[in-house]
């Protein structure tokens, strides 16, 4: 029986580079390395430099091992996998940061193969660092959902979440029980779960570090709930006892509200709802619609931000149709999120017009403008947003930025 990942429902709104390039290089190395190269050189040069050799490994090879396959299924089970989980991986962390992380995750992996590997062996493939881009996706979309394709007789395909494909049939069943009851094989299970450890610990310290932006979805959002509904449980189930014991016999309790955490967990599936309808609005062009649903998002939460794409999509949309006020808002939002955006700059000289224009808003303008001039760099921009600060800052009596 063949059970496979094909596709996941996790959004992509950033084009992932990064990953596309990793499978080209992949793939152009196998067509001229091949898992028999053609030439009696290129086959010398293939095993004595590109082949990590777990006796004794040069620095290079921790990397070159990396981008060589054994033959073409090895090849297309492993870009299979870099494609399905790879492209969300890639668009959440940027692509610097995913392939330093991807590299480290095969770095990382192949030090382990050899650091539990008691016979000198040699290891090629891109299994260590795909397995720690795995366990990414895990920890960033642990209750996404993955439709498997099962082939056993007929085709089936269906759909599981994530944490229970990845755990379960990945990495314990592939990697620990059937190398266990089939015997000793070619596959280097070792890397694989060196990877799997690299890529869970590493991208869950990235969150707690806030290297990768943190939402209600991930693994730690997941742990912050189930650790409150635990909390809760326990004050329950005796408060009294609980508060004596931690602050004496003086303790008064205060007693949760059941109701009040049922209420928040209704709160945040009501957001999980409303931001996929609101990309479903927008991809499918119905960008009026998507305007309003984001304007119920905020009735439910004022906090909540869409991704640096869709903020931006609906924020202008709000401007096209003269709905100023909301532009401002959803523009304002979006330069809180997003900083280090390369449109900021942008969006903060067009949010000072509207403010001085369309809100006469001045003050407003002035903080926006007075930042977009020390950030922008285009010099036409440069000049309009003078022009718009010299305006603004003659209205409130306020000294004129220098030429």
């Amino acid at each position: 029986m063949l059970v496979v990942p094909i596709r996941t429902e996790s959004e992509i709104h950033r084009t992932p580079r990064a990953n596309f390039a990793l499978i080209g290089i992949n793939i152009l190395s196998f067509a001229i390395l091949g898992g028999r190269p053609a030439s009696h050189a290129l086959a010398s040069l293939k095993a004595r430099y590109l082949l990590f050799h777990s006796n004794a490994p040069a620095f290079h090879a921790f990397f070159t091992y990396q981008f060589l396959h054994a033959d073409i299924w090895h090849l297309l089970g492993n870009m299979l996998f870099l494609w399905v989980f790879g492209n969300s991986v890639n668009a959440k962390m940027r692509d610097f940061p995913y392939l330093c992380f991807y590299l480290a995750g095969g770095v990382f992996a192949a030090w382990g193969y050899a650091l539990v590997t008691p016979n000198p062996t040699s290891l090629l493939g891109a299994s260590g660092a795909i397995a720690s881009v795995t366990t990414a996706y895990l920890v960033l979309y642990p209750r996404s959902r993955v439709t498997v394709l099962i082939w056993m007789f007929f085709i089936y395909f269906f759909q599981v979440r994530a944490m229970l494909i990845i755990v379960l049939k990945i990495i314990v069943w592939d990697n620990m029980i059937a190398p266990a009851i089939g015997g000793a094989d070619a596959i280097a299970q070792s890397a694989h779960l060196f990877g799997y450890l690299f890529g869970f610990v590493g991208s869950l310290g990235m969150l707690l570090v806030r290297a990768l932006p943190r939402d209600q979805f991930d693994l730690l959002a997941l742990w912050k709930r189930w650790h409150q509904r635990r909390a809760l449980t326990t004050m329950m189930a005796d408060p009294r006892a609980s508060a004596a014991a931690q602050y004496g016999s003086v303790a008064r309790v205060e007693m949760p509200d059941a109701h009040e955490q049922a209420k928040e967990e209704r709160r945040l599936d009501r957001v999980s709802e409303l931001r996929a309808q609101i990309t479903e609005a927008i991809e499918r062009g119905d960008v009026e619609e998507a305007c309003r649903l984001y304007e119920t998002l905020l009735d439910v939460d004022e906090r909540q931000c869409l991704s640096e794409r869709d903020q931006l999509r609906l924020a202008r949309a709000f401007y096209a149709a003269g709905r100023f006020p909301q532009a401002a808002a959803a523009f304002e939002r979006y330069v809180d999120v997003y900083r280090h955006s390369p449109e900021a700059s942008n969006v903060r000289l067009l949010l000072g017009i509207i403010y001085a224009r369309d809100l006469h808003r001045y003050e407003a303008a002035d903080r926006h403008l007075s930042r977009c001039l020390e950030t922008l760099r285009d010099e036409t921009r440069r000049h309009q947003c003078a022009a718009w600060l010299r305006n603004v800052r003659t209205l409130l009596g306020k000294p004129l930025p220098e030429a």
